[in-house]
C-alpha cells in the first residue's frame, strides 16, 4: 500500500495494466454485478436534476425500471446505488451497436448537462471506500475485464494513468500528481 495524505492507495493501482476495450467487453461494467453504481448523496441530488435531459437517452425498460423504482435506490448495504433492469444493467444504460454505453455519458458527450456520470463509474476498476479518517482507493480485478487488462499490457498502460481524470476528479491534480512521482519512484526501486 502507499499512502499519500489521507489517501491509501493499493499497489495494484500503481502496478497493474489495464486500458478499457468496449469492442470486446461489450460495456459489460454496466451490465453486470450485484447492485447498481454506488452514489454519493450529491449524485442522487444531481440524477433528480438531471432526468428530464437524461431520459430520451434511456430505452424503455430503463425508463420503465426508474419509474417504478427510483432514479436512486438503496442496495443491500442500505447505500445509494443506480437502479436496475430487473436484476441485471443499469437502467442508465443504452446499446449502440451492441455496445452496453451510459445514457448520463451521452447527455453529457452532447452538451446538454454539465455531470458525466456517476464517479463510481468513472472510476471503474477502482473503487474508494471511506473511512473515518483516511480513503482507500482499491483495484478490483475481476473477468469481464480480461480485454481491459490484455489492452493495458499491449500499450504499457497503467490502472492511474488510464484513471487519469476520474483519479483527478475525486482527489485533485495535486494528489494526482504525487500518485504518479510515487508510481514511477516504485518502479525504479524494483529494476
Amino acid at each position: 500500500m502507499l499512502r499519500i495524505e489521507d489517501t491509501i492507495f493499493s499497489l495494484d493501482i500503481l502496478e497493474k495494466k489495464f486500458r478499457c476495450n468496449l469492442t470486446e467487453c461489450h460495456g459489460n461494467c454496466c451490465r453486470y454485478g450485484d447492485s447498481g453504481a454506488p452514489l454519493s448523496d450529491s449524485e442522487v441530488t444531481i440524477l433528480d436534476e438531471i432526468w428530464p435531459v437524461v431520459k430520451p437517452y434511456l430505452r424503455p425498460e430503463g425508463i420503465e425500471a426508474i419509474g417504478q423504482k427510483g432514479r436512486s435506490v438503496r442496495d443491500f448495504e442500505n447505500e445509494w446505488v443506480t437502479p436496475l433492469i430487473g436484476d441485471a444493467e443499469c437502467a442508465y444504460t443504452l446499446i449502440k451497436d451492441g455496445i452496453y454505453m451510459c445514457g448520463i455519458e451521452m447527455a453529457w458527450s452532447d452538451s446538454k448537462i454539465s455531470f458525466k456520470k456517476p464517479l463510481s463509474c468513472h472510476l471503474f476498476p477502482a473503487r474508494i471506500k471511506y473511512y473515518s479518517d483516511f480513503r482507500a482507493v482499491n483495484y478490483q480485478e475481476i473477468s469481464i475485464c480480461s480485454a481491459a487488462r490484455r489492452a493495458g499490457e499491449e500499450e504499457g498502460i497503467y490502472v492511474y494513468e488510464f484513471l487519469r481524470e476520474p483519479l483527478i476528479r475525486a482527489m485533485g491534480k495535486e494528489l494526482y500528481g504525487e500518485l504518479c512521482i510515487a508510481a514511477k519512484e516504485l518502479r525504479k526501486q524494483k529494476r
